[in-house]
Protein backbone atom coordinates (compact mmCIF):
# COMPACT_ATOMS: atom_id res chain seq x y z
CA UNK A 1 0.00 0.00 0.00
CA UNK A 2 2.93 2.23 0.96
CA UNK A 3 4.04 1.87 -2.94
CA UNK A 4 1.29 4.18 -3.80
CA UNK A 5 1.23 6.56 -0.69
CA UNK A 6 0.02 9.99 -1.33
CA UNK A 7 1.24 12.77 0.88
CA UNK A 8 -1.29 14.82 2.13
CA UNK A 9 0.28 17.34 4.17
CA UNK A 10 1.49 18.92 0.74
CA UNK A 11 -2.49 19.53 -0.08
CA UNK A 12 -4.65 22.34 0.96
CA UNK A 13 -6.96 20.32 3.34
CA UNK A 14 -9.73 22.82 3.04
CA UNK A 15 -9.67 22.26 -0.88
CA UNK A 16 -10.92 19.20 -0.38
CA UNK A 17 -14.47 17.59 -0.12
CA UNK A 18 -16.19 14.17 -1.03
CA UNK A 19 -16.84 13.83 -4.43
CA UNK A 20 -20.06 11.98 -5.02
CA UNK A 21 -20.67 12.59 -9.14
CA UNK A 22 -18.88 13.83 -11.75
CA UNK A 23 -20.22 16.21 -15.18
CA UNK A 24 -19.76 14.74 -17.99
CA UNK A 25 -19.20 17.47 -20.80
CA UNK A 26 -19.53 15.77 -23.77
CA UNK A 27 -19.74 17.17 -26.98
CA UNK A 28 -20.65 21.01 -26.12
CA UNK A 29 -23.65 23.13 -28.24
CA UNK A 30 -26.98 24.18 -28.38
CA UNK A 31 -30.09 22.19 -28.22
CA UNK A 32 -30.11 21.60 -31.65
CA UNK A 33 -26.97 20.32 -31.90
CA UNK A 34 -27.64 17.95 -29.15
CA UNK A 35 -30.27 16.40 -30.74
CA UNK A 36 -28.81 15.75 -34.16
CA UNK A 37 -25.31 13.92 -32.06
CA UNK A 38 -27.60 12.35 -29.91
CA UNK A 39 -29.21 10.68 -33.22
CA UNK A 40 -26.32 10.37 -34.79
CA UNK A 41 -24.57 8.16 -32.04
CA UNK A 42 -28.02 6.25 -31.67
CA UNK A 43 -28.11 5.25 -35.29
CA UNK A 44 -24.43 3.71 -35.29
CA UNK A 45 -25.18 2.09 -31.74
CA UNK A 46 -27.55 0.78 -33.22
CA UNK A 47 -26.23 -0.62 -36.41
CA UNK A 48 -23.21 -1.39 -34.69
CA UNK A 49 -25.40 -3.91 -32.64
CA UNK A 50 -26.89 -5.45 -35.24
CA UNK A 51 -23.69 -6.07 -37.45
CA UNK A 52 -21.91 -7.56 -34.92
CA UNK A 53 -25.29 -9.72 -33.66
CA UNK A 54 -26.05 -10.70 -37.54
CA UNK A 55 -21.77 -12.17 -37.30
CA UNK A 56 -22.46 -13.61 -34.17
CA UNK A 57 -25.80 -15.64 -35.52
CA UNK A 58 -23.66 -16.39 -38.93
CA UNK A 59 -20.60 -17.93 -37.39
CA UNK A 60 -23.40 -19.67 -34.67
CA UNK A 61 -26.15 -20.73 -37.63
CA UNK A 62 -23.68 -21.49 -40.70
CA UNK A 63 -21.29 -24.87 -40.11
CA UNK A 64 -19.67 -24.10 -42.54
CA UNK A 65 -18.46 -21.14 -40.56
CA UNK A 66 -17.26 -23.66 -37.77
CA UNK A 67 -13.39 -22.93 -37.83
CA UNK A 68 -11.02 -21.16 -35.71
CA UNK A 69 -11.04 -18.27 -37.59
CA UNK A 70 -14.60 -17.53 -37.74
CA UNK A 71 -14.76 -19.03 -33.79
CA UNK A 72 -12.58 -16.21 -33.42
CA UNK A 73 -14.48 -13.47 -35.57
CA UNK A 74 -17.53 -14.37 -33.25
CA UNK A 75 -15.74 -14.06 -30.44
CA UNK A 76 -14.30 -10.42 -31.49
CA UNK A 77 -17.91 -9.34 -32.02
CA UNK A 78 -19.33 -10.22 -28.83
CA UNK A 79 -15.92 -8.29 -27.56
CA UNK A 80 -16.76 -5.62 -29.72
CA UNK A 81 -20.72 -5.12 -28.58
CA UNK A 82 -19.51 -4.92 -24.97
CA UNK A 83 -16.99 -2.52 -25.67
CA UNK A 84 -19.41 -0.05 -27.75
CA UNK A 85 -21.78 -0.53 -24.76
CA UNK A 86 -19.53 0.56 -21.98
CA UNK A 87 -19.83 3.64 -23.53
CA UNK A 88 -22.68 4.95 -25.84
CA UNK A 89 -25.71 4.48 -23.65
CA UNK A 90 -24.65 6.29 -20.95
CA UNK A 91 -23.18 9.15 -23.46
CA UNK A 92 -26.57 9.00 -24.86
CA UNK A 93 -28.37 9.57 -21.38
CA UNK A 94 -25.64 12.63 -20.74
CA UNK A 95 -26.89 14.12 -24.26
CA UNK A 96 -30.23 14.49 -23.65
CA UNK A 97 -29.72 15.53 -19.36
CA UNK A 98 -29.65 18.90 -18.68
CA UNK A 99 -27.27 17.95 -15.32
CA UNK A 100 -25.02 15.51 -17.42
CA UNK A 101 -23.79 13.98 -13.87
CA UNK A 102 -22.61 10.66 -13.64
CA UNK A 103 -22.06 9.31 -9.75
CA UNK A 104 -18.66 8.48 -8.45
CA UNK A 105 -18.95 4.31 -8.86
CA UNK A 106 -20.40 4.86 -12.23
CA UNK A 107 -17.81 6.74 -13.66
CA UNK A 108 -14.90 4.05 -12.20
CA UNK A 109 -16.98 1.24 -13.28
CA UNK A 110 -16.95 2.68 -16.61
CA UNK A 111 -13.63 3.60 -16.33
CA UNK A 112 -12.98 -0.09 -15.86
CA UNK A 113 -14.85 -1.73 -17.88
CA UNK A 114 -13.79 0.70 -20.80
CA UNK A 115 -10.07 -0.08 -20.23
CA UNK A 116 -10.37 -4.14 -19.60
CA UNK A 117 -12.60 -4.75 -23.06
CA UNK A 118 -10.05 -2.43 -24.58
CA UNK A 119 -7.01 -4.51 -23.23
CA UNK A 120 -9.18 -7.75 -24.65
CA UNK A 121 -9.56 -6.38 -28.03
CA UNK A 122 -5.72 -5.82 -28.23
CA UNK A 123 -5.32 -9.52 -27.55
CA UNK A 124 -7.66 -10.72 -29.76
CA UNK A 125 -6.51 -8.99 -32.56
CA UNK A 126 -2.68 -10.66 -31.59
CA UNK A 127 -4.23 -13.96 -31.41
CA UNK A 128 -6.06 -13.71 -34.96
CA UNK A 129 -2.86 -12.63 -36.45
CA UNK A 130 -1.64 -15.67 -35.14
CA UNK A 131 -4.31 -17.91 -36.85
CA UNK A 132 -3.81 -16.10 -39.85
CA UNK A 133 0.16 -16.79 -39.92
CA UNK A 134 -0.97 -20.50 -38.98
CA UNK A 135 -3.13 -21.08 -41.59
CA UNK A 136 -0.98 -19.84 -44.53
CA UNK A 137 2.09 -19.85 -43.07
CA UNK A 138 1.87 -23.50 -41.63
CA UNK A 139 -1.29 -25.02 -43.55
CA UNK A 140 -0.43 -28.63 -42.68
CA UNK A 141 0.29 -28.23 -38.74
CA UNK A 142 -2.68 -25.90 -38.77
CA UNK A 143 -5.41 -28.21 -38.11
CA UNK A 144 -3.45 -30.01 -35.34
CA UNK A 145 -2.88 -26.76 -33.62
CA UNK A 146 -5.22 -24.85 -33.72
CA UNK A 147 -7.87 -27.14 -32.02
CA UNK A 148 -11.08 -26.26 -30.55
CA UNK A 149 -9.98 -26.76 -27.34
CA UNK A 150 -6.98 -24.23 -27.45
CA UNK A 151 -9.13 -22.06 -29.32
CA UNK A 152 -11.07 -21.66 -26.19
CA UNK A 153 -8.18 -21.41 -24.15
CA UNK A 154 -7.12 -18.67 -25.98
CA UNK A 155 -10.14 -16.83 -25.82
CA UNK A 156 -10.24 -17.39 -22.19
CA UNK A 157 -7.21 -15.89 -21.95
CA UNK A 158 -7.68 -12.76 -23.51
CA UNK A 159 -10.82 -12.14 -21.31
CA UNK A 160 -9.23 -13.34 -18.27
CA UNK A 161 -5.81 -11.05 -18.96
CA UNK A 162 -8.10 -8.11 -19.86
CA UNK A 163 -10.13 -7.94 -16.55
CA UNK A 164 -7.61 -8.82 -14.40
CA UNK A 165 -4.78 -6.27 -15.15
CA UNK A 166 -6.83 -3.16 -14.16
CA UNK A 167 -9.00 -3.45 -10.89
CA UNK A 168 -5.71 -2.65 -8.84
CA UNK A 169 -4.42 0.15 -10.59
CA UNK A 170 -8.18 1.89 -11.27
CA UNK A 171 -9.16 0.81 -7.56
CA UNK A 172 -5.84 2.92 -6.24
CA UNK A 173 -7.19 6.15 -8.52
CA UNK A 174 -10.43 5.78 -7.34
CA UNK A 175 -9.08 6.69 -3.89
CA UNK A 176 -7.26 9.66 -4.56
CA UNK A 177 -8.82 13.23 -3.23
CA UNK A 178 -10.02 15.22 -5.71
CA UNK A 179 -10.58 19.02 -5.87
CA UNK A 180 -13.61 21.21 -5.96
CA UNK A 181 -14.47 20.90 -9.82
CA UNK A 182 -15.72 16.93 -10.59
CA UNK A 183 -16.21 18.84 -14.27
CA UNK A 184 -14.95 16.53 -16.37
CA UNK A 185 -14.56 17.73 -20.39
CA UNK A 186 -14.83 14.27 -21.88
CA UNK A 187 -17.78 11.93 -22.45
CA UNK A 188 -16.17 9.44 -20.64
CA UNK A 189 -14.35 8.46 -17.71
CA UNK A 190 -11.18 8.34 -18.87
CA UNK A 191 -7.83 8.28 -16.95
CA UNK A 192 -6.15 12.28 -17.74
CA UNK A 193 -9.23 14.04 -16.92
CA UNK A 194 -9.80 12.35 -13.58
CA UNK A 195 -6.00 12.56 -13.03
CA UNK A 196 -6.27 16.62 -13.89
CA UNK A 197 -9.26 16.77 -11.46
CA UNK A 198 -6.95 14.72 -8.00
CA UNK A 199 -6.03 17.32 -5.39
CA UNK A 200 -2.42 15.12 -5.08
CA UNK A 201 -0.19 13.93 -7.87
CA UNK A 202 0.09 10.07 -7.73
CA UNK A 203 3.15 9.78 -10.10
CA UNK A 204 3.71 5.99 -9.26
CA UNK A 205 -0.17 5.49 -9.55
CA UNK A 206 -0.01 6.92 -13.21
CA UNK A 207 3.31 6.09 -13.89
CA UNK A 208 2.12 1.95 -13.42
CA UNK A 209 -0.93 2.58 -15.86
CA UNK A 210 0.35 4.46 -18.51
CA UNK A 211 3.15 1.57 -18.55
CA UNK A 212 0.99 -1.08 -18.58
CA UNK A 213 -1.34 0.40 -20.90
CA UNK A 214 1.49 0.78 -23.05
CA UNK A 215 3.17 -2.50 -22.49
CA UNK A 216 -0.18 -4.53 -23.88
CA UNK A 217 -0.29 -1.85 -27.12
CA UNK A 218 3.40 -2.48 -27.93
CA UNK A 219 3.88 -5.92 -27.07
CA UNK A 220 0.09 -6.62 -29.31
CA UNK A 221 1.44 -4.64 -32.06
CA UNK A 222 4.87 -5.70 -32.56
CA UNK A 223 3.58 -9.44 -32.44
CA UNK A 224 1.05 -8.36 -35.18
CA UNK A 225 3.29 -6.72 -37.14
CA UNK A 226 6.00 -9.71 -37.16
CA UNK A 227 2.87 -12.41 -37.83
CA UNK A 228 2.06 -10.02 -40.98
CA UNK A 229 5.43 -9.78 -42.28
CA UNK A 230 5.99 -13.31 -42.26
CA UNK A 231 2.95 -14.01 -43.42
CA UNK A 232 3.28 -11.39 -46.89
CA UNK A 233 6.68 -13.45 -46.80
CA UNK A 234 5.44 -16.53 -47.25
CA UNK A 235 2.35 -14.89 -49.59
CA UNK A 236 4.71 -13.67 -52.10
CA UNK A 237 6.05 -16.96 -52.50
CA UNK A 238 2.27 -18.45 -53.64
CA UNK A 239 3.11 -19.37 -57.62
CA UNK A 240 -0.77 -18.94 -57.93
CA UNK A 241 -2.07 -15.40 -58.77
CA UNK A 242 -5.65 -16.51 -57.70
CA UNK A 243 -4.16 -18.02 -54.09
CA UNK A 244 -2.15 -14.84 -53.37
CA UNK A 245 -5.29 -12.54 -54.26
CA UNK A 246 -7.60 -15.40 -51.15
CA UNK A 247 -4.35 -14.64 -48.93
CA UNK A 248 -4.16 -11.03 -49.23
CA UNK A 249 -8.53 -10.98 -48.99
CA UNK A 250 -8.45 -13.04 -45.65
CA UNK A 251 -5.70 -10.56 -43.97
CA UNK A 252 -6.62 -7.48 -45.62
CA UNK A 253 -9.91 -7.03 -43.65
CA UNK A 254 -7.70 -7.57 -39.97
CA UNK A 255 -5.08 -5.52 -41.23
CA UNK A 256 -7.72 -2.56 -41.89
CA UNK A 257 -8.96 -3.44 -38.53
CA UNK A 258 -5.57 -3.09 -36.70
CA UNK A 259 -4.46 -0.05 -38.47
CA UNK A 260 -7.66 2.10 -37.61
CA UNK A 261 -8.42 0.74 -33.98
CA UNK A 262 -4.16 0.88 -32.91
CA UNK A 263 -3.73 4.43 -35.00
CA UNK A 264 -5.99 6.24 -32.65
CA UNK A 265 -5.59 4.29 -29.40
CA UNK A 266 -1.78 5.08 -29.84
CA UNK A 267 -1.86 8.72 -30.01
CA UNK A 268 -4.24 8.83 -26.89
CA UNK A 269 -2.55 6.61 -24.78
CA UNK A 270 1.52 6.04 -26.03
CA UNK A 271 2.03 9.96 -27.16
CA UNK A 272 2.10 12.98 -25.33
CA UNK A 273 -1.90 14.30 -25.33
CA UNK A 274 -0.72 17.91 -23.61
CA UNK A 275 -0.53 19.75 -26.71
CA UNK A 276 -3.39 17.65 -28.19
CA UNK A 277 -6.56 19.68 -28.23
CA UNK A 278 -9.29 18.95 -26.20
CA UNK A 279 -12.02 18.76 -29.04
CA UNK A 280 -9.58 16.18 -30.99
CA UNK A 281 -9.07 13.86 -28.00
CA UNK A 282 -12.74 13.40 -28.04
CA UNK A 283 -13.25 12.56 -31.53
CA UNK A 284 -9.87 10.22 -31.53
CA UNK A 285 -11.72 8.60 -28.89
CA UNK A 286 -14.71 8.44 -30.82
CA UNK A 287 -12.56 6.50 -33.57
CA UNK A 288 -11.02 3.44 -31.75
CA UNK A 289 -14.14 3.28 -28.88
CA UNK A 290 -17.44 3.83 -31.27
CA UNK A 291 -16.22 3.86 -35.46
CA UNK A 292 -14.03 0.66 -34.97
CA UNK A 293 -16.97 -1.63 -33.43
CA UNK A 294 -19.29 -0.40 -36.59
CA UNK A 295 -16.54 -0.81 -38.79
CA UNK A 296 -15.63 -4.01 -38.24
CA UNK A 297 -18.48 -6.14 -38.87
CA UNK A 298 -18.70 -4.18 -42.65
CA UNK A 299 -15.33 -4.63 -43.34
CA UNK A 300 -15.18 -8.43 -42.41
CA UNK A 301 -18.72 -8.69 -43.67
CA UNK A 302 -18.21 -7.24 -47.41
CA UNK A 303 -14.40 -8.87 -47.82
CA UNK A 304 -15.38 -12.40 -46.84
CA UNK A 305 -17.47 -14.27 -49.37
CA UNK A 306 -18.17 -17.35 -46.69
CA UNK A 307 -19.49 -14.25 -44.19
CA UNK A 308 -21.74 -13.00 -46.74
CA UNK A 309 -22.99 -16.26 -48.05
CA UNK A 310 -23.81 -17.21 -44.11
CA UNK A 311 -25.36 -14.11 -43.74
CA UNK A 312 -27.78 -14.70 -46.88
CA UNK A 313 -28.62 -17.91 -45.85
CA UNK A 314 -29.52 -16.71 -42.20
CA UNK A 315 -31.67 -13.83 -43.88
CA UNK A 316 -33.25 -16.55 -45.76
CA UNK A 317 -34.32 -19.21 -42.81
CA UNK A 318 -35.51 -16.02 -40.72
CA UNK A 319 -37.78 -15.60 -43.86
CA UNK A 320 -38.72 -19.28 -44.23
CA UNK A 321 -39.50 -19.31 -40.69
CA UNK A 322 -41.43 -16.44 -40.31
CA UNK A 323 -43.59 -17.84 -43.05
CA UNK A 324 -44.12 -20.83 -41.77
CA UNK A 325 -45.03 -19.09 -38.48
CA UNK A 326 -47.85 -17.27 -40.46
CA UNK A 327 -49.52 -20.29 -42.40
CA UNK A 328 -51.24 -21.62 -39.54
CA UNK A 329 -52.70 -18.41 -38.49
CA UNK A 330 -53.83 -17.83 -42.34
CA UNK A 331 -55.33 -21.20 -42.26
CA UNK A 332 -57.30 -20.05 -39.46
Amino acid sequence: MSFFFIDLRLMNRSAIHIVTEFVLLGFPGCWEIQIFLFSLFLVIYVLTLLGNGAIICAVRWDPRLHTPMYFLLGNFAFLEIWYVSSTVPNMLTNILSKTKTISFSGCFLQFYFFFSLGTAECLFLAIMAYDRYLAICHPLHYPTIMTGKFCGMLVSLCWLIGFLGYPIPIFFISQLPFCASNIIDHFLCDMDPLMALSCAPAPITEFIFYTQSSLVLFFTIMYILRSYSLLLRAVFQVPSAAGRRKAFSTCGSHLAVVSLFYGTVMVMYVSPTYGIPTLMQKILTLVYSIMTPLFNPLIYSLRNKDVKLALRNVLFRMRISKKSALLPSSNK
